[in-house]
């Protein structure tokens, strides 16, 4: 529809200019053409940007809020798929509790896929 709409101006640029007959106005005008060149490559501009980069920035957006709200005591994922719950937090890295033992483990904090959210019943009750 738009399409059409787009090329109906140019065909009707050109069938004005040879509807007057005169020579200058049968050229098609400098701005017109480069308009028509230029308008393929923004509009795939336009749809990669919807399509890929738009909801790649927000799902980075989402992620480093997650990592920043990163608490002790929450179960997380890492990428690895190690399962743990947080310790304790310093700049760039992160302490898990992992397994029936407790074993300690440092991981980097951009390591962490998600966080999990387990309901605890009782006090009795273990995550690991």
């Amino acid at each position: 529809m738009y399409l059409d709409k787009i090329l109906g101006l140019g065909v009707a640029v050109a069938e004005q200019a040879a509807a007057t007959g005169d020579a200058a106005t049968q050229e098609v005008n400098p701005v017109v053409s480069i308009l028509f060149t230029f308008a393929p490559m923004v509009l795939i501009f336009v749809v990669f940007w919807f399509l890929m980069i738009r909801p790649q920035r927000k799902k980075d957006k989402q992620v480093k809020e997650m990592l920043n709200n990163l608490k002790a005591g929450d179960r997380i994922c890492t990428i690895g798929g190690i399962y743990g719950t947080i310790t304790g937090i310093q700049d760039d890295t992160v302490r898990l509790s992992v397994g029936r033992d407790n074993t300690q483990m440092v991981v980097a904090r951009w390591a962490i896929r998600s966080v999990e959210e387990v309901q605890i019943e009782n006090d009795a009750q273990e995550l690991n």
